[in-house]
């Protein structure tokens, strides 16, 4: 038996601005999901990207002791060139999130930058740097 990598999942502490985030970002998740507990979409490779509340979390887990900051997760968004890496990341913070790294020519031969989500968590933008 071997399982495989199907979902992934974001605790949020504010689905709707969560939500806002990642439709920015170009995910098609339906308009009617602000006001669910549980989001989930299916992305082009076929697996899913999910979203519950604490609150959900702990109706389950009635122990969860929350979020206590530093990384749980990162996502990582391909770009199709180093212009539109900056792109984005100038679009996501000219609509008031928060960036983490602004847009430079990494090492490994990529444009990278690192914006946060409503959470905190990062979400990589990149792209081959030829």
């Amino acid at each position: 038996m071997t399982p495989r990598l199907d979902a992934i999942g974001i605790i949020t502490g504010d689905l709707t601005a969560s939500l806002a985030f990642y439709r920015r970002l170009g995910l098609d998740i339906p308009a009617d999901a602000d006001s669910a507990p549980h989001v989930e979409v299916t992305l082009p490779g076929g697996q899913r990207l999910l979203w519950d509340t604490e609150d959900i979390v702990r109706s389950f887990d009635p122990g969860w002791p929350g979020s206590k900051g530093g990384e749980r997760l990162g996502l990582a968004f391909r770009c199709t060139g180093p212009a539109e890496v900056d792109a984005v990341y100038a679009d996501l913070t000219g609509a008031g999130y928060r960036g983490h790294l602004a847009p430079w020519d990494a090492v490994w031969g990529q444009r990278y930058a690192m914006v946060l989500d409503p959470d905190g968590c990062a979400v990589s933008l990149f792209a081959d740097a030829s």
